[in-house]
């Protein structure tokens, strides 16, 4: 049987650490996403992912180096431990409602892919078939769901490495194409930043929402097996292959085809097979595609279901979440996560436009928030750390500084940028809500906790 006060249980191991932190990040952003940052900032787009990186490679250190410090302690912890219960009860159910943000969107673009082979089966039912399978994959215990994780995004993975060798043989002339001199395209039609250097910051807001997902690894702690030594190793891996998978392909993509011809209703990543002559190619990258967007909502269901329970140990969120099976799964925290992802998905029958509209901004938003709270936990905490961690951010603190104050400068961008006003509003009505919340919880904490004192003063 279960218990409500079971720990997780440690039974991840590095590569599924990594393959499911790359799951989470390798998603739309990358094979739908790619189209819209590419027509926003053309090749000049390459500029924008690889300072991207850069933060994510200063936040996923800050996280590496706290876990090191406070073992057992996941993302939400460090939080907790330098800003206190009522931040962390905001930052850990933002981090929630971000995740299943993603989710909807991602078996909703997995139900649209499926449409490619079944156009007379509607829109929500595909969305509601992928939606149970996600649901029934983390019901698995926490190996198993690991090893299919692992399996799930090494599918995409693969497919991105056998896309940039094609992608390059044609580009450099191996592969026989209609075209002989590809490497123009990156100069020509208005060169390498038609809209301006500008247009690389506008589509920064994009990249955000490709990378979110990176900073998963920093809630596997508590079910990886010796993640003291294992996690500085696999995020030094992580952070390079992330940022590889997607600047390469980049790169290619405004290779081999104007940037100005590249087409928003497809994924680039189908328009550069088909010039490759392969027969079956849109069939394909269809499955690819598929694959890629079911292990984005994979992940995402983990990192939701381990948040809630995090937060309910923490006193954060109901007791009830903090009920783990024998399966090492938090039960009830999946159900919730099961209920919002199955309506998400039904209510594509109404009104899938209006779910997409409001959905599309809030995890590149959000995912700023939560680095910047990562960030400033380091800062926070490094000064009064139980033991001297065996890996340590460089350049402390002016470089987590300066990471925050960017991060904190895209935010603000999201709220002026007017296309994302409509989920801009649902974030921050959320995130009023949940400081709302906060602080009457907590309020109430306080002084239930200050008259039992005072009774034992008596």
């Amino acid at each position: 049987m279960g218990s409500s006060n079971s720990p997780l249980q440690k039974k991840l191991l590095p590569r599924h650490i990594s393959l499911m932190a790359m799951g989470g990040a390798i998603g739309t952003g990358i094979f739908k996403g790619s189209a819209e940052t590419v027509t926003l900032a053309g090749p000049g787009v390459i500029f924008t992912y690889m300072f991207a990186g850069i933060l994510l490679l200063v936040v996923m250190g800050a996280i590496a180096e706290m876990a090191i410090a406070y073992p057992d302690t996941n993302m939400k912890g460090f939080v907790r431990l330098a800003f206190g219960k009522r931040v962390s009860f905001v930052t850990g159910w933002l981090y929630c409602f971000m995740w299943l943000s993603v989710c909807v969107i991602e078996v909703i673009v997995a139900g649209s892919f499926f449409q490619y082979w079944f156009p007379n089966i509607p829109l929500w039912v595909l969305s509601l078939g992928c939606a149970v399978l996600i649901i029934g994959i983390n019901m698995m215990n926490v190996k198993n769901y690991g090893e299919f994780e692992f399996w799930f995004a090494g599918i995409k993975i693969a497919m991105i490495m056998i896309f940039i060798v094609l992608g390059a043989s044609i580009l450099f002339g191996i592969t026989p194409s209609n075209q002989s001199n590809y490497l123009q395209n990156f100069t020509e039609h208005g060169g390498f930043f038609p809209n301006g250097s500008m247009s690389i910051i506008s589509a920064l807001l994009i990249v955000m929402f490709s990378y979110g997902g990176s900073e998963l690894i920093g809630l596997t702690v508590t079910e990886a097996k010796d993640a003291e030594r294992i996690l500085p190793k696999v995020i030094k891996s992580f952070i390079w292959r992330i940022v590889l998978f997607y600047t390469l392909p980049i790169l290619i993509i405004c290779g081999l085809i104007p940037w100005n011809e590249i087409s928003d209703q497809s994924s680039p990543f189908v328009q550069v097979l088909s010039m490759s002559g392969l027969q079956g190619a849109a069939h394909i990258m269809n499955f690819i595609l598929i694959t890629a967007v079911l292990s984005a909502a994979n992940s995402g269901i983990y990192g939701c279901t381990r948040m809630l329970h995090s937060l309910a140990m923490g006193g954060e969120a109901p007791k009830t979440f903090s009920y783990v099976s024998k399966n090492g799964v938090p039960s009830y925290s999946l159900m919730l996560s099961a209920i919002v992802l199955i309506v998400g998905s039904l209510i594509t029958y109404v009104a899938q436009d209006q779910v997409f509209t409001i959905l599309m901004a809030v995890p590149g938003f959000v995912v700023s928030l939560i680095w910047i709270s990562i960030c400033l936990s380091q800062l926070k905490l490094r000064k009064s750390y139980p033991k001297e961690p065996s890996f340590k951010l460089w350049g402390f603190p002016y470089v987590t500084a300066s990471t925050a104050v960017v991060l904190i400068i895209i935010c603000i961008m999201f709220v002026l940028n007017e296309q994302n006003r409509t989920s801009i509003i649902a974030c921050l009505l959320v995130l009023a809500i949940l400081v709302g919340v906060s602080i009457i919880k907590f309020k109430r904490f306080d002084a239930q906790k200050a008259d039992s004192g005072e009774k034992r003063i008596m």
